[in-house]
């Protein structure tokens, strides 16, 4: 390894290690890190960044700033990213969740399955929009059914927290893991359902979910003697819904449109997310102070957080790490298809319950498929692994998630501080069910 490689190794170390230590300024180091790396490039071009051969010399001083911010940086994923949270925003501000949920409660034959059919549905919205904004969502239905119930209101925020973060990992608009593996993996909306004829991620997840929603009946059993009505929720507007499904469907349909333009899709969700903004201004005449506060508390520290990991994994890998780091993998392995799979699977869950999932995923998807094609096989087995188990995992502390921390939060407010026994009580045991029956059938149609 070579001066170079121990000095990007080292940046980015120090910069993992603070994030970790001082989750709240995550943002400060990454981009810290990220210049960082792009004045190295700078003051030593073509050792950093390699130049292209028919790229001029005159300029190699800025090939850095160039290649960073126009190829390392992944917009298409940003522009996803940016333009389903205005959308989700406004789906939530529509009450249309909130009113479908009401409507399950008075449908169903007793609190237990109710219970039940609102994680369900907690699980369905959050593949379409991102984790935190679902659990804020349903949080005051799942508050008003516990009252009623008179019944301690942890477990089932534990569960809108844990349901939300399986099935953000099912499409492409799901969560910004499955954005950088659609990236990577160069994979389009339709691919998360069927690829090479096989089925892919989506039905996957579900198989995790169809586990989850069968560990959560029999945990709320003891309400399935009651009988429960709740008010419905006024719904404001249908539009957002709309504008949704446009989103999702027309996602389905860029996939099909032969392009080699790479940022087809970004462009069509954050033209989408303009839209509804617009809707939002005109047709519901809010204010510049309402509009300016929507936009104020989109997730604004998840896109500078990713723009600087962009850049820093970016250089990892143009620095070769990334393949030293497969080739040490295969070593350990020796050959062996099963034990790299449960390698994969396993570190990422332990990983991912302490660590941020996207610096992580980032930094492993190149790994995973490099050590996939060096041991001759399809590399959506170890990839699709990596990203069950560093999704999933996230929901094994009350701290792997940003969705965990808000349901914390929200207990906390009603006057029932969290334990980590009481999460661990609900939360372990779902993680080892969900990701085990996820990963069995991940084996068997990879394999």
């Amino acid at each position: 390894m070579n001066a170079i490689k121990y000095i990007i190794l080292g940046i980015a170390v120090l910069m993992y290690v603070l994030v970790i230590v001082f989750q709240n300024k995550k943002v400060i180091f990454t981009t810290a890190a990220a210049i960082l790396v792009v004045l190295l490039g700078t003051f030593l071009p073509d050792i950093i960044f390699p130049l292209p051969k028919d790229y001029p010399l005159s300029s190699s001083h800025l090939y850095a700033f160039v290649h960073s911010f126009f190829q390392i940086i992944n917009w298409n994923v940003i522009m996803i990213y940016l333009g389903s949270m205005i959308i989700a925003a406004l789906f939530l501000y529509s009450n249309v969740p909130a009113r479908i949920a009401d409507n399950i409660i008075n449908s169903s034959k007793n609190p237990g399955i109710a219970i039940v059919l609102i994680l369900a549905m907690t699980a369905i919205i959050s593949i379409f929009v991102e984790n935190v904004a679902t659990v804020l969502v349903m949080a005051p239905i799942a508050l008003s059914l516990c009252k009623k119930l008179k019944m301690n209101p942890t477990y089932f925020m534990i569960g809108l927290a844990v349901m939300s973060n399986l099935e953000g990992t099912a499409t492409l608009v799901g969560d910004p893991p499955s954005m950088i593996f659609a990236a990577y993996a160069n994979y389009n909306f339709n691919d998360f359902f069927i690829h090479k004829g096989t089925l892919s991620i989506f039905f996957i997840i579900q198989a995790g979910l169809l586990a989850g929603c069968i560990y959560f009946y029999f945990f709320f059993t003891k309400y399935s003697k009651q009988k429960i009505e709740v008010e419905k929720t006024q719904v404001i507007s249908y539009v957002p819904f709309m504008i949704l499904l446009i989103m999702i469907f027309g996602l389905a349909a860029v996939s099909f449109i032969p392009t080699d333009f790479p940022y087809m899709s970004g462009l069509f969700v954050f033209a989408l997310g303009l839209v509804s903004l617009l809707w939002f201004v005109f047709c519901q005449k809010k204010s510049r102070q309402e509009v300016w506060t929507l936009i104020k508390e989109l997730d604004w520290e998840t896109i500078f957080f990713l723009l600087g990991i962009f850049i820093v994994v970016g250089a990892i890998q143009e620095a070769g790490l990334l393949d030293d780091f497969a080739m040490f993998l295969a070593r350990i392995c020796g050959g062996s298809k099963l034990l790299g799979f449960i390698i994969i699977l396993l570190v990422s869950v332990l990983i991912s319950g302490f660590v941020d999932n996207v610096p992580y995923i980032i930094a492993m998807l190149p790994v995973a498929g490099s050590l996939a094609l060096a041991m001759n096989m399809n590399r959506e087995l170890y990839m699709f692994a990596l990203l069950i188990g560093s999704c999933l995992g996230g929901n094994l502390t009350p701290f792997g998630a940003s969705a965990n921390v808000v349901s914390m939060g929200i207990v906390k407010k009603e006057g029932y501080p969290m334990k980590f026994s009481l999460w661990f009580k609900v939360a372990v045991p779902f993680t080892i069910i969900t990701t085990g029956i996820a990963a069995l059938v991940l084996w068997l149609l990879w394999a």
